[in-house]
C-alpha cells in the first residue's frame, strides 16, 4: 500500500487550480508539508459550505485508534467506510506530485542489511494530481485516508494488490459532490500509459532521493 508520497508544490498552486481558500479552522503549518508519511500532516482539498477549501490533516483516518495507521482504504462496502464515503461532506482530494511503492525484493546497498527500494510514480498529464479520499474529525483532529483500487499495468509489477485512486481532472468535482455510486464508479486504476515510474531509489525513508 502507498505509505509514502510527496507534494512538492505550494498552497498557491491549489488555490489557483481549485479556486480554493483556507478552511475556516485550519491550523496552518510553519512549513509546507511536502513529504507524506503515515500520521504526518498533508494538504487536503474538501468542500466547506459548498465551496472548495484547503485544509491540513493527518494521514490516518482513525487518528491513532488502531494498532497501525489507517492510511489506505479499499472496501467501501464495509459499514464504517461506507458511512464516510457516502457523505459528500466527508470526501476529500489529496494533491500529490509523486507516490511511492517499495520493491518486492530487497537489494544489497553497502555493507548493511538488504533493503527494499523506493519506486516513485508520477502522472504525465497532471504534474499535480489528486487522490480520492475521505476524512473525519478524530480525537487528534481532522484525519484522512486515501482510497485504493486495482493496480494498473505499471504499478502491478511493484505492488500487485492495489494502487491509490488517481482521479481525472474532470472527475474531481464528481468525487466531492456526487453520489455513493459515483464514488464506487471512480474507484478505478488510472491509465498506465499516462504515468511514469523511476527507481529503485535508496536509501528509503532517509529524506533524500
Amino acid at each position: 500500500m502507498c505509505n509514502r508520497a510527496r507534494f512538492q508544490s505550494e498552497p498557491e498552486t491549489l488555490f489557483e487550480r481549485f479556486g480554493a481558500s483556507w478552511a475556516a479552522d485550519v491550523v496552518r503549518p510553519n512549513r509546507d508539508p511536502q513529504e507524506l508519511f503515515p500520521k504526518a500532516k498533508a494538504y487536503v482539498v474538501r468542500h466547506e459550505r459548498d465551496k472548495p477549501v484547503l485544509d491540513v490533516m493527518s494521514w490516518d483516518v482513525l487518528g491513532g485508534g488502531a494498532k497501525w495507521p489507517m492510511t489506505n482504504v479499499r472496501n467501501l462496502k464495509l459499514p464504517q467506510w461506507r458511512a464516510l464515503a457516502a457523505e459528500p461532506a466527508n470526501r476529500c482530494l489529496i494533491p500529490l506530485t509523486e507516490f511511492c511503492e517499495w520493491t518486492p525484493d530487497t537489494h544489497q546497498v553497502g555493507s548493511g542489511k538488504p533493503v527494499k527500494g523506493e519506486m516513485w510514480f508520477a502522472v504525465t498529464n497532471q504534474p499535480v494530481f489528486t487522490i480520492g479520499g475521505f476524512w473525519q474529525v478524530t480525537a487528534k483532529g481532522p484525519s484522512f485516508a486515501m482510497v485504493t483500487c486495482d493496480a494498473n499495468e505499471l504499478v502491478a509489477p511493484v505492488h500487485p494488490k492495489a494502487m491509490i485512486t488517481i482521479l481525472m481532472p474532470d472527475d474531481q468535482e464528481r468525487w466531492l459532490t456526487g453520489s455513493y455510486e459515483d464514488v464506487i464508479s471512480l474507484q478505478r486504476p488510472y491509465p498506465a500509459d499516462r504515468m511514469t515510474v523511476r527507481g529503485p531509489v535508496f536509501p528509503t525513508r532517509a529524506g533524500g532521493v
